[in-house]
């Protein structure tokens, strides 16, 4: 809530001084006769002192923290919590005001102390962002002080600063700080830049355990409370500061020691009671990726302990130092789990703990290069997991990433990676699909046209300069630059992450045989994009051959030596797209069977996009569909029919093309999983290899979904109907989704009713905490496309039991589904308000608008922005909102244009 500032006027005390001594000794001064008098001095002027503007992006650097001294009584059973906290710095210059942060803070008592002396001070938030104001009666000396402050807030319901939630019959806090929230739970300079040591204590109900950053150094009993006591942590920004509390289930072992490591590293798993059994997974299988990190950094994991905790309601993960956070499934799983569900484990942990060193060791200067900080640690991610388990084939994972981000990209609505952050409003909306799959795709990039001893050998030397401090952007740029020996490695990386949009590279075929390879900036169907250039590392590969060279003139000929079609994005590994003559398309169709992941990938994007700029046709998709759903990797098949699925989504097919696009998955994927099999039940593949594992529930869900293959439908239904009369072996967590939305919609049709039913499994979902059943559930009722169930969630649906994440989770998959969308629109649009000014988290604001982007028309578009824009305008979703209303304005344009054409081949097809 923003803050009235109230200014009192002052009197200069020196002047009046000044005044009063004057007037006596003029008055006893010998004055001839015939001399005039010197008039009076006039009054002194009243001296108004005004803060100087709030700062609504970074602080003016008037005063820099030099260390925290926290002790917070923390009970997560109570909706308040309350602290004391001292923070040493230096002021700069003498002021009667400091700027810092706290938001929603009542603050009962502020203070500083400078050479023995103490003033008080009154606080005032002066901006919803959470920047405050001390004022002081008299000014500040500048020095050495220490700020002092007593206060208490409320705890969050969602994931952002400190938030509580109830499992079970227990109640347990966890904090949740970057990227501006550690203002929420205490006062602070709230910014990157600051790094310095925290020491915390905090106060617990009996029998609670409490977790932080550093090692506990002592637990002690008083006044009916528990007082934990943690050592001093190395030099931190406030973001990567952890508090948990709760009657957690810990289990714990080390990190063997390492070739960068003499001693073992302590280790913890810790989750929420009900999740004690299902621990051992994580604990064993960090310890290698630990082991893998510290291999490629060339130096010891950098803090003395690690933990790894869960909650139920935090959305992906978060890298505090030596106290990492994840959402609970991604920690809560055992051998028998999913592929799907190791790998996000092998790439999120390998992820996070990658931060350790790029991101909590050397920390950005500032939240604009946070775009280098998430894109290298994403890059991480794919290649340790993919280090730690192999056959798991986690690492394609990071192209695919980075091509679903050109979607993104593709807008003239947009940003580059690296962009000026001038307010705290911009902040959360840098953390998105450009900085995460872009940013990591362009680090591989470069990576691979550096060669990965080179590209290690700069962030090592990079890591080594700016250790336990901040660095910035040019700084890496530099180290990478002096490495490579190749003065043009600077201005390519620049020219991706400093101008927003994609490179398309289209290729023309002379008579010699060689190509002529053009670069612009790709545009979707009715847009008009900028000219641009970049400096794209260009490798292509025909037959056995491959070719590598630095693209940064517009057009250049291009001679490839080999034999077979033109794969013109060797490996996948380049972000960029291509454009090819029909002749070179279809003959690379053909071949799509036998390309490698990365590159089935590669050709399904550019065939794709090529169709949404208004060039391929709806008969290639289909083709694309018909060869790549052979290649054995898991990646690149399911990316076969992911353009000719777009159709469909998009509502660019009539009746008839529709029905014979299903027929056509129908064929296309049942004949492949009557060969791999199909059992529903528990356990029934656990210990089959990863892919085949993986290949079986990407057929599962095309046969569901898109064919709505009726056998397989009611096999599923009759699965999720025995687990529900209490048969649960009857189905395993892989088919959770789509056993129960099947036996959902069969209800609909032959049961009691589809709202009857949706209640039921309601009812299941609020009785369980397990991390896979539950919200597997509610996303089953909530996606529905019934427009009983969806008047239910928007109007009644409003169980106690109900955490705020999953109420905003039954809200969104209402407004994603296409038969039930108008009704979450209109029910967003109504509650707009409301749902800004909750507690949902860095992402709500900025995501927000992503539930209206399956709208494909220009009306809409229009809409969306009458009804949105005023209200988002200059706030974190603003963005989001940009992007939103010209996907759907582009999508209804292509549709115009192209859905007759695209409708009568698809009618064609066999």
């Amino acid at each position: 809530m923003r803050n009235r500032l109230f200014y009192r006027a002052l009197l200069s005390s020196s002047l009046l001084a000044c005044a009063a001594m004057s007037q006596p000794a003029l008055a006893a001064r010998p004055v001839k006769a015939d001399a005039k008098a010197p008039p009076p001095p006039a009054p002194a002027p009243a001296v108004v002192e005004t803060p100087p503007p709030a700062p609504l992006g970074k602080l003016a650097d008037a005063v820099r923290p030099a260390a925290y001294r926290l002790d917070l009584t923390l009970d997560p059973a109570q909706e308040r919590f309350s602290g004391h906290v001292e923070i040493d710095a230096t002021v700069k210059e003498s002021s009667r005001f400091i700027y810092l942060h706290g938001r929603d803070l009542k603050v009962a008592k502020a203070s500083a102390t400078i050479g023995g002396k103490t003033y008080p001070a009154t606080w005032s938030q002066v901006d919803e962002t959470g920047v405050a104001l001390l004022t002081f009666a008299e000014a500040l000396p500048a020095g050495v002080a220490t700020f002092a402050f007593d206060y208490d807030a409320a705890f969050s319901d969602g994931p952002a600063g400190l938030f509580r939630v109830k499992v079970g019959d227990a109640w347990y806090s966890w904090s949740q700080f970057e990227s501006i929230d550690a203002r929420a739970a205490f006062p602070s300079f709230d910014q990157p830049g600051y790094k310095q040591p925290f020491t915390v204590t905090l106060r617990t109900p009996k029998g609670l355990t409490a977790v932080s950053n550093a090692p506990e150094i002592e637990t002690r009993e008083e006044g009916g409370m528990s007082i934990h006591r943690f050592a001093p942590t190395a030099p931190l920004p406030t973001y990567l500061l952890a508090m948990m509390v709760g009657n957690f289930a810990v289990v714990e072992s080390v990190v063997p020691p390492t070739p960068q490591r003499a001693t073992p590293l302590p280790l913890r798993i810790i989750s929420t009671r009900q999740n004690k059994d299902k621990l051992a997974f994580a604990l064993e299988n960090s310890k290698a990726i630990v082991a893998h990190l510290e291999d490629y950094f060339g130096q010891a994991f950098p803090y003395p302990k690690l933990d790894q905790i869960t909650a139920p309601i935090m959305p992906g993960a978060m890298e505090n130092a030596g106290a990492d956070l994840y959402q609970d499934n991604l920690l809560v799983l055992d051998d028998k789990a999913s592929t799907g569900q190791k790998r996000a484990f092998g790439m999120v942990v390998g992820h996070e703990l990658a931060h350790q060193w790029f991101g909590d060791l050397v920390t950005p200067a500032w939240w604009d290069d946070i775009w280098l900080n998430e894109s290298f640690a994403n890059w991480m991610g794919y290649r340790i997991g993919n280090a730690w388990r192999p056959d798991l084939n986690i690492g394609k994972g990071a192209l695919e990433e980075g091509f679903g981000a050109m979607n993104t990209d593709s807008l003239l609505a947009g940003r580059p990676i690296h962009q000026p952050i001038t307010t705290n409003a911009q902040i959360d909306a840098a953390f998105d699909t450009i900085t995460y799959g872009k940013g990591g795709h362009v680090v591989a990039m470069i990576a691979a046209f550096m060669g990965d001893e080179k590209f290690k050998a700069g962030v090592r030397a990079y890591m080594a300069a700016h250790r336990y401090g901040n660095a910035t952007s040019a700084e890496f740029f530099g180290a990478m630059a002096q490495v490579s020996g190749d003065p043009r490695i600077l201005p390519a990386m620049q020219s991706f992450t400093d101008q927003q949009g994609l490179p398309l590279v289209s290729f023309t075929k002379n008579t010699d045989g060689s190509y002529t390879a053009t670069q612009s900036r790709y545009a979707r169907f009715g847009t008009t994009a900028p000219e641009q250039k970049w400096g794209v590392p260009l490798c292509l590969r025909m037959g056995a051959e491959r070719s590598c060279q630095l693209l940064d003139t517009v057009s250049t000929k291009i001679t490839v030596k080999g034999k077979g079609p033109l794969m013109p994005n060797a490996g996948g590994t380049g972000y960029y797209r291509f454009e090819l003559p029909k002749a070179d398309w279809d003959a690379l169709i053909a071949s799509s069977a036998s390309l490698s992941g990365g590159e089935g990938l590669a050709l399904a994007d550019s065939l794709r996009a090529s169709f949404m700029a208004g060039r391929a046709s709806a008969a290639q998709l289909a083709q694309l569909a018909r060869v790549m759903v052979a290649n054995p990797d898991s990646y690149a098949s399911d990316a076969a029919g992911d353009g000719l699925a777009a159709l469909e989504g998009w509502g660019m097919l009539d009746a008839k093309a529709e029905g014979a696009y299903r027929a056509f998955v129908g064929k296309l994927y049942g004949p492949l999983l009557a060969k791999a099999g199909f059992n529903p039940a528990k356990g029934a593949y656990a210990g089959e290899a990863a892919e085949v594992s993986q290949r079986r529930a990407q057929l599962v869900g095309k046969l569901v979904n898109d064919a709505r293959d009726p056998a397989l439908r009611a096999k599923l239904a009759a699965a999720a109907q025995s687990w529900l009369d209490g048969k649960q072996e009857a189905l395993d967590a892989s088919w959770y989704r789509s056993g129960f939305s099947t036996w959902l919609d069969a209800q609909g049709k032959t049961g009691g009713g589809s709202l009857t039913a949706a209640k039921t499994l309601f009812e299941r979902a609020i009785a369980s905490q397990d991390p896979l059943l539950r919200p597997s559930l509610l996303g089953v009722i909530a996606s529905s496309g019934k427009e009983d169930v969806a008047t239910w969630i928007l109007s009644d649906a409003k169980d106690k039991r109900l955490r705020l994440s999953e109420r905003l989770q039954l809200v969104a998959g209402v407004a994603s589904n296409r038969k039930t969308r108008d009704m979450g629109y209109d029910w967003i649009r109504s509650h707009l308000d409301e749902l800004l000014g909750g507690s949902g988290g860095i992402f709500l604001a900025s995501r927000l608008p992503q539930v209206f982007a399956g709208y494909c028309s220009v009306e809409k578009a229009d809409a969306i922005a009458k009804d949105f824009a005023p209200k988002l305008a200059g706030k974190t979703g603003a963005l989001e909102l940009e992007r939103t209303i010209e996907r759907v304005r582009s999508c209804g344009k292509l549709k115009d244009a192209r859905s007759a054409e695209a409708s009568a081949q698809i009618a064609k097809l066999k």
